[in-house]
C-alpha cells in the first residue's frame, strides 16, 4: 500500500489543529474516516505518526518529520495545478490573498476591472493578517497576496502597486484643538493614550506606532478594534485619534461623514502596498496581467481618496 495525496492532506490537518475531530471537520470528513486513513499511512510507511493523548494528539518526531515532507509535496502540486491552469494571462481559479486594510476597498475597485478581462474567472479571495498570507503564499494555499513592501521573505518575488498616505483622522473639536498652535503636527508629537489602534498582527497599526516612534505598549487606550469602518466610527464620535490611509477615505468618509482629517507634514507617514507571489512561478502571465488591474484599481482609490479628504481636512492640510 502506497502513500496517498488524501493521507498527507489529512495528516496536514491534523498537525495543524492538534486534534482529529477538528482535523475532519477542517477537511470536510467523518473522524473515522480520518483516523483510518492515518492508520493506513502509518501502517504504509511502518511508523507511528501520531502520539494519541485522551484530548489532543500530538506528532511523534517521525511525524514531524513526515509532516515537513508532506507540506513540500503539497506545495509542490499546487505548483503543478497552477501551472497547467494559468500559464498565458489570467483564467481558471486564482486564489488572492489580501490584507485586511486594503482588501475591502481594493476588492470592490479591482472586481469590475478583473471580470472585464475574463468573466469567467474563478477568483476566490482569503482575507487576513500579512503572516498568515505570506505562510499561505509559501504553503501552495494562495497563488498572489497583495500586503504592505517589503514582506520581509525571501523567496517572493514582490511588485509595486501604489503609495499609500497615511492622514490622522478624528472629531472636528480635536482635529482643531491639534491645530490651535498654527502647524500641523508631526506624528512623533502626538499623545499616545489618543490613538486607537488595530488589533495586533494588523500591520496598519505597526506602520503607524512606527510613524510615531511609539511602541504598542506605551498606547494606554488601545480597543483591538477589527477594521478601519470601527475606528472611523469612533473617532467620529470623539474617542480618540487615528491614522487613516488614502485608500480608505472616500468610503469611510461617506460613512462617517462627521470625521475630519489632516495631513501630516512632509515627508507624510505611508506604506507601499504591492503584489507577491513564489519566486518559482515563472513564466505566467496571469501574474504580470493581475499586477496590472490590480496597479490601475489601487491607483483610482488613491485619487479618490485625494478628492475626498480636500473636503475633511481641517487647518489646511489639503496638499495632496
Amino acid at each position: 500500500m502506497s502513500v496517498t495525496l488524501r493521507q498527507l492532506r489529512y495528516l496536514l490537518a491534523v498537525a495543524e489543529h492538534g486534534q482529529i475531530s477538528r482535523a475532519a471537520e477542517a477537511v470536510h470528513v467523518s473522524q473515522p474516516a480520518l483516523s483510518v486513513q492515518i492508520r493506513d499511512m502509518e501502517a504504509a510507511l511502518g511508523v507511528v505518526l501520531l502520539e494519541r493523548l485522551p484530548r489532543r494528539v500530538v506528532l511523534t518526531p517521525a511525524g514531524h518529520e513526515i509532516v515537513d515532507h508532506a507540506r513540500r509535496v503539497m506545495s509542490e502540486l499546487g505548483a503543478l495545478e497552477r501551472s497547467a491552469r494559468v500559464t498565458s494571462g489570467l483564467s481558471g481559479r486564482l486564489a488572492l490573498g489580501m490584507i485586511p486594510t486594503v482588501a475591502p476597498y481594493l476588492i470592490p475597485a479591482a472586481l469590475p476591472l478583473l471580470r472585464a478581462q475574463n468573466v469567467g474567472l474563478d477568483l476566490r479571495v482569503r482575507e487576513a493578517t500579512t503572516e498568515e498570507l505570506l505562510n499561505d503564499l509559501t504553503m501552495g494555499r494562495l497563488d498572489a497576496a497583495v500586503v504592505a513592501l517589503p514582506s520581509g521573505e525571501d523567496g517572493l518575488t514582490e511588485m509595486p502597486l501604489f503609495e499609500d498616505r497615511f492622514l490622522l483622522a478624528g472629531s472636528s473639536t480635536r482635529i482643531e484643538a491639534l491645530l490651535a498652535e498654527g502647524r500641523v503636527p508631526d506624528p512623533s508629537s502626538l499623545t499616545p493614550r489618543q490613538l486607537l489602534l488595530l488589533d495586533e498582527g494588523h500591520c496598519l497599526a505597526d506602520q503607524a506606532l512606527e510613524a510615531c516612534s511609539l511602541d504598542r505598549r506605551d498606547t494606554r487606550v488601545d480597543l483591538g478594534a477589527s477594521s478601519l469602518s470601527t475606528l472611523s466610527g469612533l473617532v467620529a464620535g470623539g474617542f480618540g485619534l487615528t491614522f487613516m490611509p488614502e485608500i480608505a477615505l472616500a468610503k469611510e468618509l461617506s460613512a462617517a461623514p462627521e470625521m475630519r482629517l489632516t495631513r501630516f507634514p512632509a515627508p507624510e507617514p505611508k506604506r507601499a502596498i504591492g503584489l507577491v507571489r513564489r519566486e518559482s512561478a515563472r513564466g505566467q502571465g496571469w501574474f504580470e496581467d493581475l499586477w496590472q488591474l490590480l496597479k490601475m484599481a489601487g491607483e483610482g482609490l488613491v485619487a479618490e481618496g485625494v478628492a475626498a479628504a480636500r473636503g475633511a481636512c481641517a487647518g489646511g492640510g489639503e496638499t495632496a
